[in-house]
């Protein structure tokens, strides 16, 4: 009988456990910032509690995934969930009880960003030795496209209820709003913890290896450095995460104020992003299993893609209403959830199963410890700059970029096993 996602018992607990998980961070990711402006009124204040959220997952992503290797992805990831339900209920009752400070904020959200910082290598290693090697591509693209379904709904159930505690007006009522939406992230993170412990390795799944953890990071980074293929894809995708990442950050909102003139414009942008990664992933999904088996040239794929978002990129900045935007971000998410499902099942079917949670870290150091850099430079960059010339720049940089691969990187000739 042939094996499927619907009655693979690992793969009903991972996604359970996923959907809970992805919207309780929805709910802190629009109740945080309300709670620090109702604080304070301070943007600066805000800016400082979101460099305290990314700069713990930076700096330590890689010792996490040395770690993960060592005690196991399952065992990790449950303890990061513990920790951040616990730090998450913390954040409610102070809220709940009206005792919430700024440096107490400050405080409970670098130990977020730390248990994130183990989280994301733990979380993305333990698809490959729960899920049997031939389903993996489908519940990669089903795992994400659920991601994508909370990154949707979460918002706005969150608003919905910090509109109906009347958070504007910063009372009493405002306040109890905020604590309940951390404390329903608390108890998401509780119940995933228990969906985790149901999860069972499959058979012949690799033990914990002890190693020293600062040589279990060398031994990582050396694994990546001599499989020439990966080494060329990680510098690839990192120069443009530096280069281009951070347009999408901070130019994106900043159209949205300057040419739209509406806030909900801005959302509405971002829905339409949502939407067609969603629509990528599901189509990865269903290709993978028209085509089980069968070789998957992911580099020239890749490199496709890019190309063809770099021209999706260019005429964002001359767009003068909403719905043109939507169309762009519509198909720019699109590409982009059709190779993310490819490139993660491609990474996670090559590494060895003691390597996984290594090479993930590095592999998420890439996709968010550079994004600061990239960010800090386009707000630079756009003093000097107008917005056309922003994403016109941009997305010749990137289809640049995806052609010089092309032309002169191992990249074109890498097929999937």
């Amino acid at each position: 009988m042939r094996p499927s996602l619907k009655t693979n018992a690992n793969f009903r607990w991972l996604m359970a456990g996923g959907i809970l998980s992805m919207l309780g961070d929805q709910f802190t990711l629009i109740a945080l910032p309300w709670l620090v402006l109702m604080l304070t009124g301070d943007p600066l204040s805000l800016g400082l509690v979101l460099a305290l959220l990314g700069a713990p997952r930076a700096i330590f992503i890689l010792l996490g995934g040395a770690l993960v290797d060592r005690y196991s992805p399952q065992r990790v990831f449950m303890l990061t969930k513990y920790a951040s339900a616990l730090l998450l209920g913390a954040l409610a009752a102070l809220t709940l009880a009206g005792a919430a400070t700024l440096p107490l904020v400050y405080a409970l959200s670098l130990g977020i960003g730390l248990a994130q910082a183990f989280a994301y290598p733990s979380g993305s290693s333990i698809m490959p030795r729960a899920i049997p090697p031939e389903l993996l591509q489908a519940a990669n693209g089903a795992l994400m496209g659920v991601r994508q379904v909370g990154m949707l709904a979460g918002p706005l159930l969150a608003a919905l209820l910090l509109a109906m505690g009347g958070h504007a007006g910063g009372g009493p009522s405002g306040m109890f709003a905020l604590g309940l939406a951390f404390a329903f992230d608390s108890l998401t993170f509780l119940v995933s913890a228990w969906t985790l412990s149901k999860v069972a390795p499959l058979p012949g799944a690799p033990q914990a290896v002890v190693h020293n953890v600062l040589r279990a990071v060398g031994e990582g980074l050396l694994a990546v450095w001599r499989d020439v293929e990966m080494r060329t894809c990680f510098a690839y995708w990192g120069l443009v995460s530096v280069l281009i990442g951070g347009t999408m950050q901070v130019a994106l909102p900043v159209l949205a104020k300057e040419r739209l003139h509406d806030g909900s414009a801005f959302g509405m942008l971002m829905a339409a992003h949502g939407a067609g990664m969603l629509a990528g992933m599901a189509f990865s999904g269903m290709s993978a299993k028209r085509h089980a088996g069968k070789p998957l040239r992911i580099g020239l794929l890749a490199l496709g893609v890019d190309a063809m978002a770099g021209l999706l990129v260019i005429p964002l900045g001359l767009i003068t209403a909403a719905w043109q935007g939507g169309v762009l971000l519509l198909s720019l998410g699109a590409l982009v959830g059709l190779v993310q499902v490819a490139v993660f099942t491609w990474i996670q079917k090559r590494v060895q199963p003691q390597m996984m949670g290594r090479t993930m870290s590095i592999f998420m150091f890439i996709l968010f410890g550079l994004a600061p850099l990239s960010s800090a430079a386009t707000g630079w960059i756009m003093l000097h700059v107008t917005l056309p010339q922003m994403f016109a720049g941009a997305g010749a940089v990137l289809v640049l970029c995806a052609t010089l691969a092309l032309l002169f990187t191992p990249m074109r000739r890498i097929v999937t096993a």
